[in-house]
Formats: structure tokens, C-alpha cells, sequence
């Protein structure tokens, strides 16, 4: 893989390697063809969100997707996480549709707060997922404090989430993810509430488990600079109402990248200017 990290592989906690290279079902492509969503069809206040969208991410890829606010970026993630079905078009994984949620995709979600049970502790939290696919709670829990070491929470596996800051309460719902072995890591502006030292951190915690996991990430984001030093392709979403995927970029960058290399700023204006473009629009028009 370009720009791959010299790091030892990990293994999940419990499960057997996964081989670097081999996916371990058939399915090689997710897929979104000409997919509408309208949401109170036939009332008042009836709203299309997306109307034709396209989108193709390869199994493995890292793969952001960029545009104003109410352009339709969670409506995406929320349509391949089988949370809501399209109006019209396919949304696929291989030639399998997505009809409802299921343990292949994970999502993870930007209120931390919301998403951690305040009753439980940060293993059992973590093991959660597990334990509702009938794993023995023993098992779970160990499984849980194995996958915190990975993320560097073994410390704090006591802990409630009232006693963890936020870049902690974000490494447990990835650890939770991470525990269930997703193929597809949905994450809708997980790192937007940080400051930017844990951003950082976490971003680069990111890259690391997506390398090791081969997980195909789907990663929503307002920051331009962020899907740069992520993605190894961005998308670029029009202004709502019926958005779609306007434009594409590869970044063709090693890892670890830096904003200061040349290439970097290069492709910053270029990304920059298509989404300009967008929110120049809509708040010319509003």
C-alpha cells in the first residue's frame, strides 16, 4: 500500500490474524448508484437531501467526504450504515444491498457523551457490542481491556465516562468499533469537538489502526486539512438540497504527512476552491 507505516501488525484481541492483503469475504466495492433521498415526501415540508448521488469506495480505502453543512455528508453515512433506505437508486456492499444495519459497519459518532452508556464502565463499554452478539460477559470484558491496550486506555479501564476527557471518551467508542471487527468504519466528525492537540493525536491513532485493521473507513469532515492528512480520496459534496458528489481528489501523498510539504498546500487550494465554490454559492443566495 502507498505511504504504508512501519509498524508491527496487530491482531484483534480474540480472533485470528487478518491476512494484509486478503479480505475476508468476497465483496470488493461499496457502492451508491443514483441514490435519492427525500425525506416528508409529499408534505409541506418535504426536503431531497441527495438526488442522483454516485459514489464508489474500494474495500480498504480511507475515504472522506467534505461540503457545507446540510450538503448531505451524514445522510451518505447514515444510508451505508442501513439506518434509512434511499428513495430511489442502490446501495450496495459487493453485489449484496444494504437493507439494514448489521455488524459489518460500524459508526462513530461525533457526541461522545451520547454514544458511551454513563452507567458503565469504559471496559464494559467497550465490550458492549459483544456482549449483544452473545459473547459470555467474561470473555467480553477481557477481550474489551485487551483492545484498550491498543488504544491506551488500559489505565482507565475502571473508569466511568464522566471521568474520562474527550479524546479518552473517542478512543473508547473506536476500541468498541474496533472489538466487533467492522469491514466498514463509518465516522461522522468524530474529532470536531477536540482540541487540537487530542485531534492530532487521535488522527494519527486513526491512520495507525486503519493500516493494521484494513478496515475500509468512510470519514465525514468540514476541515480540508484534516481529509488531506486522512484520506486517500476525498469527495467533495455539492450544496443542498439533492446533493451528490461533485468532484473527486487522490492524494497521492506519503504517510506521515505534513501542511508545510509543497504538495500538500497544492492540493490544499485545489480542494479548497471546490468547496468554496459550494459555500460561496449558498451564502451568496442566503
Amino acid at each position: 500500500m502507498k505511504g504504508s507505516f512501519d509498524t508491527p501488525t496487530l491482531t484483534l484481541p480474540g480472533r485470528s490474524p487478518r491476512p494484509g492483503a486478503a479480505p475476508q469475504t468476497a465483496w470488493q466495492e461499496l457502492s451508491l448508484d443514483r441514490v435519492s433521498v427525500t425525506f416528508n415526501a409529499g408534505q409541506p415540508n418535504e426536503y431531497r437531501a441527495l438526488d442522483g448521488a454516485d459514489l464508489r469506495v474500494a474495500r480498504g480505502e480511507f475515504y472522506c467526504l467534505l461540503g457545507p453543512s446540510g450538503c448531505g455528508k451524514s445522510t451518505v453515512l447514515n444510508l451505508v450504515a442501513g439506518f434509512i433506505q434511499p428513495s430511489r437508486g442502490r446501495i450496495q456492499i459487493g453485489d449484496q444491498a444494504i437493507k439494514e444495519p448489521g455488524t459489518d459497519r460500524v459508526v462513530v459518532f461525533q457526541d461522545v457523551t451520547n454514544a458511551l452508556f454513563p452507567w458503565l464502565r469504559t471496559d464494559e463499554n467497550v465490550a458492549f457490542g459483544l456482549t449483544l452478539q452473545g459473547v459470555q460477559k467474561a470473555e467480553a470484558l477481557s477481550r474489551a481491556r485487551d483492545i484498550l491496550g491498543v488504544v491506551g486506555l488500559k489505565e482507565h479501564a475502571q473508569k466511568f465516562p464522566y471521568e474520562l476527557s474527550g479524546g479518552m471518551k473517542q478512543r473508547c467508542q473506536i476500541a468498541r468499533a474496533l472489538l466487533v471487527e467492522p469491514e466498514v468504519l463509518l465516522m461522522d466528525e468524530p474529532f470536531a469537538a477536540l482540541d487540537a492537540i487530542s485531534k492530532r493525536i487521535l488522527q494519527q491513532e486513526l491512520l495507525r489502526l486503519w493500516q493494521q485493521y484494513h478496515m475500509t473507513v468512510i470519514y465525514i469532515t468540514h476541515d480540508v486539512s484534516e481529509s488531506i492528512l486522512l484520506a486517500q480520496r476525498i469527495g467533495v459534496m455539492r450544496r443542498g438540497p439533492g446533493s451528490a458528489v461533485k468532484q473527486e481528489f487522490a492524494v497521492d501523498l506519503p504517510y506521515p504527512r505534513r501542511p508545510s510539504d509543497g504538495a500538500f498546500s497544492a492540493l490544499y487550494a485545489r480542494v479548497e476552491m471546490s468547496l468554496q465554490e459550494e459555500v460561496g454559492v449558498s451564502l451568496h443566495e442566503h
